[in-house]
């Protein structure tokens, strides 16, 4: 028998692995892909794809969604994906443009805040600093209500099945049924939690508008923000802040509820306004945490601001 000739088989050798790179090229090419504007939805995704399809989430965590914004790179990631999630209402103020522009080029998009039947903002009756200008308009933080977001996470799965044409559908259905049963644990735990806040005691004040869904859901008053919008782009003026105070002491309240993404410096002049004992509590309502900084999940995120809330309602 004879010999191969070293060149040939060194051609053979380069042969095979081209053609095995070829290959695994292919393959990740053909992995379907997910792309989502913010971490919280991200989150959320992810445990419903799970292995089925990669999820790129564009925001990082303690990021501000109002004002994050994408790379050249990111921007054409959301043209090349099989399915884009986004929150909408105008969440994501400097990335809706790529949304769009991915929706004309054909892309799949879902905007999740539209599908969780949203509530509008509304100025507070006590003049408690509602968001100006924005009376009436829908009010993009669904997220703070995990009963809509357990609406949501079927909606999800129902856009993977239907759009993203490789993955399984029994497994994204056992996925998002698994997602969903903890939904309902969460809002089980929440309410215990929050039944330990006296009714007269159960009125908010925070940095920016963004906990009206919480509050309808589980029996609490906003009496006013800091930044009087449902932005954190917006800037209050002395004015707002006058009455702010006054809604304050007219309720009662002495704490503040400023988000973990944001400067507390707003929220602390209140303190001087009020002549000090205002207590600023951190939470973290727009934004994941990195992973193991106490919210990097929407699960530990949700318990994680109840207990804040419920502590720094009842002075612990």
């Amino acid at each position: 028998m004879g010999t191969a000739h070293p060149r040939h088989l060194i051609a053979v050798l380069l042969a095979l692995v081209t053609a095995m790179t070829a290959t695994a090229c292919t393959t990740a090419d053909d992995r379907p892909s997910i792309v989502v504007t913010t971490n919280i939805l991200g989150d959320v995704t992810r445990a419903i794809v799970g292995d089925e399809a990669d999820v790129t989430v564009l925001m990082k965590p303690n990021a501000d969604p109002h004002s994050f914004g994408l790379s050249a790179v990111q921007a054409a990631e959301l043209e090349q994906a099989d399915l884009v999630v986004y929150n909408g209402l105008g969440l994501e103020e400097n990335v809706l443009r790529h949304v769009d522009a991915a929706r004309e080029s054909g892309v799949a998009t879902f905007a999740a805040g539209e599908a969780a039947d949203p509530l509008t903002f509304h100025t507070a009756d006590d003049g408690g600093g509602g968001p100006e200008g924005e009376e009436g308009q829908p009010d993009p933080h669904f997220w703070t209500d995990p009963d809509r977001m357990h609406k949501v996470t079927g909606l999800i799965a129902d856009q993977v099945i239907e759009h993203v044409k490789s993955v399984d559908p029994d497994t994204i259905r056992v996925n998002a049924d698994r997602y969903a049963k903890q939904l309902t644990e969460l809002t089980s735990w929440m309410h215990k939690s929050f039944g330990r806040v006296p009714a007269d005691q159960r009125a908010l004040v925070t940095n920016h508008h963004v906990f009206g869904y919480l509050a309808d859901r589980f029996g609490f008053e906003v009496i006013g923000a800091v930044i009087p919008s449902g932005t954190t782009l917006a800037s209050p003026s002395s004015s707002d802040l006058r009455s702010l105070t006054q809604a304050m002491e007219k309720a009662a309240v002495r704490t503040v509820f400023a988000d973990s993404s944001q400067p507390k410096r707003l929220a602390e002049v209140l303190r001087t306004e009020m002549g000090g004992g205002v207590r600023v509590v951190e939470l973290h309502s727009e934004s994941l945490t990195a992973k193991g900084a106490g919210a990097d999940t929407y699960l530990r995120m949700m318990r994680a601001n109840t207990t804040a809330m419920v502590n720094g309602l009842t002075g612990v």
